[in-house]
């Protein structure tokens, strides 16, 4: 008989962001952004111009590239109170506002405000629509990941009809962005918030108090048996899916300097492989 595993792993986010800058945002069309944070190197290329460094206040629009380098973040925010906050080694764009962020390749962390018109975010061949959302989003050749913090996100491959999933608070979702969309599995919401350099010592989200209650449901839930938290744990970059013991739990809770890379449920095991391409 098959029977589902409900995931516990460590989500944890790329380098320290504690030398970000205060956010200060100025209204700014609705096609149009305004970088809100600067952590190191951050290139805005136009596409008609060359690169240059970005600075606080900038006003980037569809025809402009962000691009960070290696241990450097960076934040744009739109006029409807979208954000985007950008790991190292990421690229990304957009067209007609929010409804076409596209994350060309890294890590990017999205709130949507419940206020807004809601936001579409490419990643190779998939996609998530969100709305009153916040997320976490990676993208490489071969291979995506989508956690969902809190509210709903629908995650599904363009032109592809019916290969679609929603995910919920407390879900991720992982897979080669050619192949079908796979179902959720569960990822600890407060461990995440505890170790996610996307939050680690950066002013709070909007969202901050939607992703601690929806942490508190799933304490609840683990307390009545309904959620099993299991020893199984990423650790920091790669696909390599760990079995802890206790003496090894607490190091985990602290912050790393790698990326997210959760598995599927159905294919893990302490020595699990890399995902597929």
């Amino acid at each position: 008989m098959n029977r589902r595993l409900n995931l516990r792993a460590l989500i944890a986010i790329t380098a320290s962001l504690a030398n970000w800058v205060p956010n200060r945002l100025n209204a700014a069309p609705h096609n149009e952004a305004r970088v809100t944070r600067v952590n190191n190197y951050v290139q805005l290329a136009r596409f008609t111009n060359a690169a240059r460094r970005a600075s606080i206040n900038d006003i980037i629009d569809a025809e402009t590239v962000v691009r960070t380098g290696n241990d450097s973040r960076g934040e744009v925010t739109f006029s409807d109170e979208t954000v985007v906050r950008l790991a190292a080694n990421t690229a990304f764009n957009f067209k007609n506002g929010t409804r076409g962020l596209n994350l060309r390749e890294g890590a990017a962390l999205i709130q949507a405000t419940k206020g807004a018109n809601g936001a579409t975010i490419h990643a190779g061949s998939v996609a998530a629509a969100v709305a009153g959302t916040t997320v976490l989003i990676e993208y490489h050749p071969g291979v995506y990941k989508f956690l969902v913090l809190e509210g709903t996100g629908r995650l599904y491959r363009p032109g592809y009809l019916g290969d679609s999933v929603l995910v919920r608070p407390g879900q991720m979702v992982i897979g080669n962005p050619n192949a079908a969309v796979s179902d959720p599995v569960d990822f600890d919401i407060a461990r995440f918030v505890k170790t996610s350099r996307f939050i680690v010592d950066l002013p709070p989200l909007r969202s901050e108090k939607s992703i601690a209650a929806e942490g508190q449901k799933q304490q609840q839930e683990k307390s009545k048996k309904t959620l099993i938290e299991t020893s199984l744990v990423i650790f920091g970059g790669g696909t390599r899916i760990s079995l802890v013991g206790p003496v090894q739990t607490d190091a985990v809770s602290r912050p790393t300097a790698a990326l997210p890379t959760p598995r599927r449920a159905p294919n893990l095991s302490p020595e699990a492989g890399p995902a597929s391409q």
